[in-house]
C-alpha cells in the first residue's frame, strides 16, 4: 500500500433496456425498486444491513454491508442534480472497514431510441492509497447495470398477456 497515493480514472458505459426512459428512470428513483436490484438485491455483499434512498436533489442514499470476505462495505451518496426522466448526477464514496477507498462523480444519462432506452453511465473517480481502481468500479458498474436490465426484464415478464 502507498500512503497518501491517490489515482484517478474514467470511464463510460453504454446500456440498450427495453422500456421507455421514463419506465428506466423510474427504476433508480424509486427505493423499492433500487433495493432490489442494486440494495439488499444484489449478491456483491454477502449481508446487507442498510439500504436507503432519499432520490432528490441534496437527497442521500446509503448502502452498508458485509463482504463475501467479511469486511464491512459502505457506499454513501449525495444527488447534486437530477432531471426527471433524463439525467441523475451523484457524488459518491466507498468505504472498507471504514477507510475511504474511494470518492466518484457519477452521471447517468437516459436517452430514447426507438421505443428503447440508451443509458449512458460515466464516473469519474478519485482512487485513494491503492485500495481501489477504476477497473474494479467499472466492473461493479457493468454489474450494477446488468442486474438493473434483470430486474427490467422480470417486471415485463411478469405482465399477463393482453387479450
Amino acid at each position: 500500500m502507498t500512503a497518501n497515493r491517490v489515482d484517478h480514472g474514467s470511464f463510460s458505459i453504454e446500456g440498450s433496456y427495453d422500456a421507455p426512459p421514463e419506465r428506466v428512470f423510474a427504476a433508480w428513483a424509486s427505493h423499492r425498486e433500487k433495493d432490489e436490484w442494486f440494495g439488499a438485491g444484489d449478491d456483491f455483499l454477502a449481508q446487507t444491513d442498510v439500504y436507503t434512498l432519499d432520490f432528490g436533489v441534496g437527497g442521500d442514499e446509503r448502502l452498508d454491508g458485509t463482504l463475501p470476505s467479511g469486511r464491512r462495505f459502505s457506499y454513501e451518496a449525495r444527488y447534486l442534480d437530477i432531471v426527471e426522466g433524463s439525467r441523475i448526477v451523484a457524488a459518491y464514496s466507498v468505504s472498507i472497514d471504514g477507510r475511504r477507498v474511494s470518492v466518484s462523480l457519477l452521471t447517468v444519462e437516459f436517452h430514447a431510441v426507438a421505443g428503447k432506452t440508451r443509458v449512458v453511465l460515466t464516473e469519474q473517480g478519485a482512487f485513494l492509497d491503492n485500495l481501489d481502481s477504476n477497473e474494479q468500479r467499472e466492473l461493479g458498474a457493468r454489474d450494477s447495470l446488468s442486474k438493473l436490465a434483470v430486474h427490467l426484464r422480470a417486471e415485463t415478464e411478469a405482465k399477463p398477456a393482453v387479450q
